[in-house]
C-alpha cells in the first residue's frame, strides 16, 4: 500500500488497482483505482505515447471538442504515485495474460 497526503489532509492509501486491457493501437488498458477501501476512480487510461506508457486521468468531452479531467491529482507527487501503481499493475496483468495464453497453447501430454 502506498500512503499519500500531508499533515493538512491526512494520509490516503491506494488499496486496490484493477486493470482492464484493451486491444487498441495507443490505448492499452482502462484502470480503476481505490483509495482507503472507500473511494474509487474509474476510467483511468493506460496509453502508449511517444515516450512510452503513461496514465491519463478520466475526462469528459466538452461542447467545444476539448477534454477536461473529471478527477485528477493536485500535485506531482500524487500523480507519480498513481501512475507508478497503475503501470505496475498493468505490467503484472499483461504478464499474467501472456502466461495464460502460452499455457492454453501448450499441448497436454497423455
Amino acid at each position: 500500500m502506498n500512503p499519500i497526503g500531508d499533515t493538512e489532509g491526512g494520509v490516503m492509501e491506494v488499496t486496490e488497482v484493477r486493470i482492464f486491457p484493451v486491444q487498441e493501437e495507443r490505448l492499452k488498458a482502462y484502470a480503476t483505482i481505490t483509495f482507503d477501501n472507500c473511494f474509487v476512480i474509474r476510467d483511468l487510461k493506460v496509453i502508449n505515447g511517444n515516450n512510452g506508457l503513461f496514465v491519463a486521468m478520466p475526462s469528459k468531452k466538452r461542447k467545444d471538442g476539448t477534454y477536461r479531467d473529471t478527477a485528477h491529482p493536485l500535485n506531482n507527487q500524487t500523480r507519480q504515485m498513481i501512475e507508478s501503481r497503475v503501470l505496475d499493475e498493468y505490467h503484472k496483468e499483461i504478464q499474467k495474460n501472456k502466461t495464460q495464453i502460452i499455457d492454453s497453447q501448450t499441448p497436454i501430454s497423455k
